[in-house]
């Protein structure tokens, strides 16, 4: 029996997970965490027989603890807390944004295998999580789409028969539209997104793809592929979730209906490859695959992202505050679609990067480019 710790175990991906666990007679849930859903944990605790549970906001957890027998953790310190003591043989870390990065930092000081749908913890944090991966001796399986259709592509790769990756994306709502028609795109608009069900800031990010740019440098962290060898290719019918160039000239890639319970119990029974109760693909019936290079000039994130990972040291962490901040920001109705853009350029100009060398450093870099925004978006209004 492998036991199984959920962190943002009432998202999107969490939930999906205690489907994936809860179907698996070879898997537990053994601890859940959420930031404010007290309601939704409690009631998954109770349906997945977990005792211990763990909620960032401190009213949440007063909440929980009037409604469920067992212990409730509070605050970021109780998540790892949760992850330090809980004994889980794997840890999907599906925390939202940056605040994920200690909780996988936890998880492998803790000695479990990493599942992790986090992306944000080696997009702010790659080169720290990279080293506490190798201290650990632990796995650390990818949850995102795209980088378990890398990892499956990767399997057995002989050393230097890699010449390059390509990630996929669906192009999202704004796909084929130019700049000047997106300057009074709504909340609503980017928020529909024509292929995935996500939470609205990984929506967000698929609609000005800088969900795209962190995944190239989730990529060049966790497959040690350079930058320039990593590519984005628009494919908006999302059946093609990641491709490996290798020197002999052949391309493999990864093919399925877009279920994010595919990757999702790949990583939780790995290399199980467990039943999973999604339909295999049909080629009996027309499939058509298309395939077009990003528009670059709309949709700037990417190449902010692209130059941020290549500058490196804290200049990732940077990019991600101000993106996670100006989303925010766009989301509550501050500011346009376009200014998510402008909003990170500003942030990456004025917070100057350093090179790596403390968590403490990360989180500096990253105050610093969340009141770079503050201050931009206060100032506009």
């Amino acid at each position: 029996m492998r036991s199984v710790a959920v962190l943002g175990a009432t998202g999107s991906i969490g939930t999906q997970a205690l489907e994936i666990v809860g179907a698996h007679p070879g898997l537990r849930a053994c601890a859940l965490a959420a930031g404010s859903d007290h309601a939704g944990l409690v009631a998954a605790a109770r349906a997945h027989g977990v005792e211990r549970i763990a909620l960032v906001d401190p009213q949440a957890a007063a909440a929980a603890r009037a409604a469920f027998p067992g212990e409730v953790l509070e605050g970021p310190d109780g998540v790892e807390r949760l992850v330090a003591e809980g004994g889980a043989d794997v840890v999907l870390n599906a925390i939202v944004g940056s605040a994920g990065l200690r909780a996988t930092l936890a998880a492998l000081a803790a000695g479990a295998d990493l599942a992790l749908a986090n992306k944000e913890s080696l997009v702010a944090g790659g080169e720290l999580v990279m080293e506490a991966v190798r201290r650990s001796g632990r796995a650390m399986l990818p949850v995102d789409s795209e980088h378990s259709a890398l990892a499956q592509c990767l399997a057995g790769a002989p050393e230097g028969a890699v010449t390059g990756l390509v990630i996929t994306a669906s192009g999202g709502p704004f796909r084929g539209r130019t700049a000047g028609s997106l300057a009074d795109a709504t909340v609503a608009d980017a928020l529909a997104h024509p292929t995935w069900s996500m939470g609205a800031k990984i929506t967000i990010d698929s609609a000005t793809l800088m969900n795209k740019g962190l995944e190239v440098i989730e990529a060049h962290h966790l497959f040690g592929v350079a930058y320039e060898d990593i590519d984005v290719v628009v494919h908006p019918q999302s059946i093609v979730h990641g491709m490996v160039r290798y020197r002999d000239g052949a391309l493999l890639a990864h093919v399925g209906h877009p279920d994010m319970r595919v990757p999702i119990s790949w990583a939780l029974t790995f290399p199980e490859r467990a039943a999973t109760p999604v339909p295999t693909l049909g080629l009996t019936a027309p499939l058509r695959l298309e395939f077009e290079p990003p528009d670059l000039a709309t949709f700037r994130c990417l190449a902010l992202a692209r130059a941020a990972g290549r500058e490196g040291g804290t200049a990732p962490s940077v990019l991600n505050a101000a993106n996670e901040a100006a989303v925010a920001s766009f989301l509550d109705g501050e500011i346009g679609f376009l200014d998510i853009a402008a909003l990170v350029e500003r942030a990456l100009d004025e917070v100057a990067a350093e090179p790596l060398a403390s968590l403490e450093q990360l989180e500096e870099a990253d105050a610093r480019a969340r009141a770079v925004v503050r201050d931009a978006v206060r100032t506009a209004a």
